[in-house]
């Protein structure tokens, strides 16, 4: 009986002590709390370079550790003060934006990772409106084509189509010496020059080449004076055949295609 009672009593003694290790472990945790998770910059000129410093506090009873801070984009810079935080410690992150490129509505992410088992991951976030002078703007029709099948050593070609919505003209470059391109049936020369509010279709012309078989990819690369997009990249595919790999298709297919 005695022993029974001896049994019980360090079971019970054990639960207590766990169940205190337990309440002791749960209160004793750091906890991350931000001032404020957003901020509006307001209008600002395109090229302006802003920043703001979000301020946080560790309002746990253990350090506070700041395991990552992460960006949406490249555009936006993040830098923490303190890569561990004391309870009751005040820290700082600092939030850069750079507004080149940019215009109009813009939004970003700010992500903060700490040791908080509440709360691992913070979202933080930034607005602005960016605005922009009078300037030349480019639309472009598409950024991929696929010509197809092509023979050996024939020429390829495409037309994509540029748009200048902006104000002032827009002027357009490239440095491909291979590739050849037309307006309306006329080579051109570069820089070429498009009005404002006015469109072109230009046609891009690929020399073919002897000994370039199957799966091709080349790209065409424009510069521009627009701002935003000073620099378009248009990626072009196409498969090249023999002409004996050619008529092995038509004596394959030829039928099926209705022709003779």
């Amino acid at each position: 009986m005695k022993n029974k009672l001896a049994l019980n009593l360090i079971i019970v003694f054990s639960v207590v002590i766990l169940a205190g290790s337990l309440l002791l472990a749960q209160s004793t945790r750091p906890k991350v709390v931000f001032k404020e998770k957003e901020w509006d910059f307001g209008k600002i000129k395109q090229g302006e370079i802003v920043s703001h410093e979000f301020i946080f506090r560790n309002e746990g009873n253990a350090p506070l550790k700041v395991k990552r801070v992460s960006t949406s984009c490249g555009c936006t810079a993040a830098l923490v003060s303190a890569n561990e935080l004391a309870p009751g410690q005040e820290g700082r992150l600092k939030v850069t934006f750079d507004s080149r490129g940019y215009y109009d509505k813009v939004v970003k992410y700010i992500y903060f990772e700490s040791n908080d088992p509440e709360n691992a991951r913070v979202e933080l976030t930034i607005r602005t409106f960016v605005e922009v002078g009078p300037s030349p703007r480019v639309e472009l029709d598409r950024y991929n084509v696929d010509l197809g099948i092509s023979l050996e050593g024939e020429e390829a070609s495409t037309v994509i189509r540029l748009k200048n919505t902006g104000q002032l003209e827009l002027k357009v470059d490239c440095e491909m010496s291979e590739t050849s391109f037309y307006v309306k049936g006329k080579k051109i020369s570069f820089p070429y020059r498009i009005p404002a509010g006015k469109s072109v279709e230009l046609e891009v012309r690929f020399p073919g080449k002897s000994g370039r078989l199957g799966l091709l990819r080349d790209y065409i690369l424009l510069k521009t004076n627009d701002p935003v997009r000073s620099t378009l990249s248009i990626f072009v595919t196409r498969y090249v055949i023999t002409r004996e790999e050619l008529k092995k298709l038509f004596e394959k297919y030829g039928k099926e295609l209705g022709i003779k």
